[in-house]
């Protein structure tokens, strides 16, 4: 953990990122933003929340919670409450009943929301942007998918979304799953596949077969400061179930590096489209080259883990206040 890594290396961009994360906190979640809070080559522009890992009120709590925490002060947005047409499923039996895993949250947070809605909050950022602003869904697609229904003059003004979730279904090299994200709102998920932005899908099993946590690697995080004591605090009732060691997915990371870091990760142009009735929210992939969805297929594990270990550690050097470790 002592290895000096330069990040630089992995970036092809000479200037910040401009985004939108869309966010369900979520260990997964929180671990991102995190490492987003700081990276010198991310500028959040809005926060939105969305029901997913847990309730909306839980996931919005969670996220405010978070900036209180590492004292950082974005726009945030409470989003929608439930799946556009179905009711909504959560994923407490991992993520934990308040959904930081082995972390126990405040209950409140004195932060104030925008007084608009997480559709509006992102309407007008995106409106008034100049294009180049990129929505980062790391929960539910339910938020963007309102979006783009009610907007849809914003859609010229997306460049490419970035999304966790799918499977590629039927893939030998994959295991034949349903992923939570786009199985909890597969309507959401066709009005964004429909409206033809550039896609950049990182698929759930990438953070769990090829980026995962190792127990040893949680246990180091632990040992670098108070961030790190905090992310492993999360993972210790956050193991990945049905594996033969114990392992942390990092999917949401996955999916806020394989935007700003891409020559880490190996990409493939591919075709999506999403059952809404047989099995709701399975993901039918077709390697075809062309499509307008880039596909992550693989990532630099070594250099992925390098990077983590960087950004924990120069939070060293921040201002940041947690008394409870």
């Amino acid at each position: 953990m002592n290895k000096i890594f330069d990040k630089s290396n992995y970036t092809d961009f000479n200037k910040r990122y401009k985004v939108i994360i869309d966010t369900d906190p979520g260990v997964d979640d929180a671990a991102c933003l995190i490492y987003a809070f700081f990276d010198e080559y991310i500028d959040i522009k809005l926060l939105t929340s969305v029901v997913g890992n847990t309730s909306l009120a839980k996931t919005t709590r969670n996220l405010l919670h978070l900036m209180d925490l590492f004292n950082v002060n974005i726009p945030v947005a409470r989003g929608a409450v439930k799946a556009m047409q179905r009711e909504s499923i959560n994923a407490e039996f991992i993520h934990q009943k308040e959904g930081l895993g082995g972390y126990i949250p405040a209950p409140n947070s004195n932060r104030s929301l925008l007084e608009v809605d997480a559709i509006e909050a992102m309407y007008q950022v995106l409106i008034n942007g100049d294009g180049d602003i990129i929505p980062i869904v790391l929960g539910p697609q339910t938020n963007i998918g309102m979006l783009l229904s009610k907007h849809p003059d914003v859609i010229p003004k997306i460049p490419r979304i970035v999304f966790m979730g799918g499977s590629p279904y039927g893939n030998p090299d994959y295991p034949n799953h349903i992923s939570f994200n786009i199985s909890s709102d597969p309507e959401a998920f066709k009005i964004v596949l429909d409206s033809k932005i550039p896609l950049l899908m990182v698929p759930s099993d990438v953070g769990r077969r090829k980026a995962h946590l190792s127990e040893d690697f949680v246990n180091g995080l632990a040992e670098l400061n108070d961030a790190g004591k905090l992310l492993a605090k999360m993972y210790s009732k956050y193991w990945e179930p049905d594996y033969p060691d114990k392992r942390i997915a990092t999917n949401d990371t996955l999916a806020l590096f394989a935007l700003v870091y891409p020559k880490m990760f190996t990409f493939e142009k591919v075709s999506v489209s999403v059952d809404l009735e047989d099995k709701p929210g399975k993901t039918i992939i077709d390697f075809d080259g062309k499509g307008n969805v880039l596909f992550i297929k693989d990532v630099d594990r070594e250099a992925f883990l390098n990077l983590l270990i960087a950004d924990i550690k120069k939070l060293n050097d921040k201002n940041i206040d947690l008394k409870e470790f």
